[in-house]
């Protein structure tokens, strides 16, 4: 059995309502209805919802620092980390090469925002999962908007000049890509082996020869070929990174040119990125490979791309202690690459005292209404 209790409220009458919140009279408007507005305008426009500014700090953190970590468990066990060391527990000299690896990452992230250590290491339990999920949010963010941005501009980049690829690839769908096109196919294959080789293309599309995330693909190099007898030659040179590196952190635009069209800050200089890192090649390469696949959806857990361990790989090894003379050099490499530009300040022309079309045309209207004797 339904029961009421209170007073009647007629609020839920629809029909005894006035139409549109309207006053007591039907087609009656009030001064307050006119003042500042009428009916040939739009109002003033809706103020978009907030977001809190530690999701642009993780967009930026996935792309440039770590694009897979778990952002909690970093926190917490940075936080356990640093205070043992600041009690004397033990020293930095004490940690393993992976607890040093993660150590760094949670001190980049606490540099994100300015304060973001101080309010880290005051944080109650409920705030730090707060914290690490807008990061991980952003992250995320990131991710999605790169990875649907580059599906369609790669085709672009993989297209001959002047040429065309055949069969045509969609832009939109994935499904004819990787092993079964035969350009996608050259790009993600080992250079280790032939593509060429009819045997191999059949065993790679059939299955037979599964490519793990560890094996790294042609595209990587700079002409696309490995230098066996100096297999640093070239690598993470290739020219669909630095087209794909340009249109993530400095604009679309800036792929084709280096006078970029972009009316509004990029990544990079959002943040205030004066330097390419190894993460950021790492999540860049990542992105490549994945556009240049048939997977239709990213994912971190997806066997077939694998793209978790490549991101790992390829991150792992650049911080490598014996790489680090050719890592040094890659990064002063692609630091000469990627001059990022700031997109110069917009001077509106009614703030420079320029006369607009309309301050002509009243003039002119002036003019012959009361013209000069």
């Amino acid at each position: 059995m339904l029961h009421h209790t209170g007073t009647i409220d007629d609020s839920g009458d629809k029909e005894n309502q006035n139409p549109g919140g309207m006053g007591n009279s039907l087609g009656r408007r009030t001064r307050s209805d006119f003042e500042g507005d009428n009916n040939l305008t739009l109002g003033p426009r809706k103020r978009p919802a907030r977001t809190d500014p530690l999701v642009s700090h993780g967009r930026h953190f996935g792309r440039t620092i770590h694009a897979f970590c778990r952002p909690f468990a970093l926190i917490k066990e940075g936080i356990s980390r640093h205070l043992q060391m600041e009690t004397g527990v033990f020293t930095a000299s004490d940690l393993t090469e992976n607890e040093i690896r993660e150590h760094n990452i949670f001190k980049n992230l606490l540099k994100l925002s300015t304060g973001l250590d101080q309010r880290v290491m005051r944080a109650s339990e409920q705030e730090l999962h707060y914290i690490a999920d807008m990061i991980q949010k952003g992250a995320a963010c990131a991710r999605s908007d790169d990875t649907k941005g580059l599906k369609s501009a790669i085709i672009d980049w993989i297209t001959p000049k002047d040429g065309t690829l055949s069969p045509p690839l969609s832009r939109n769908i994935k499904d004819n890509r990787g092993w079964f096109h035969y350009r996608t196919g050259q790009l993600l294959c080992p250079p280790t082996l032939d593509w060429t080789d009819a045997d191999v293309r059949k065993c790679l599309r059939s299955g037979e020869i599964v490519v793990s995330g560890d094996q790294w693909p042609a595209f990587l190099y700079e002409n696309e070929k490995i230098n066996l007898e100096n297999p640093w030659d070239g690598l993470l040179q290739g020219a669909l990174l630095v087209s794909a590196f340009k249109y993530i952190f400095t604009s679309p635009s800036s792929v084709e040119s280096q006078d970029t069209r972009a009316t509004r800050a990029g990544n990079a200089d959002l943040h205030g990125m004066k330097a390419v890192t190894t993460a950021s090649l790492a999540y860049v390469s990542t992105l490549v490979r994945f556009s240049l696949t048939s997977s239709a959806v990213f994912s971190r857990n997806d066997k077939t791309t694998d793209s978790e361990r490549f991101y790992g790989s390829v991150l792992g090894f650049l911080e490598l202690p014996s790489e680090t003379s050719e890592v040094e050099a890659l990064l002063r490499w692609w630091n000469r690459q990627e001059d990022i530009p700031s997109p110069p300040p917009r001077i509106w022309c009614s703030e420079d005292g320029s006369a607009s079309v309309m301050d002509k045309l009243m003039e002119w209207r002036d003019n012959n209404l009361h013209p000069q004797e």
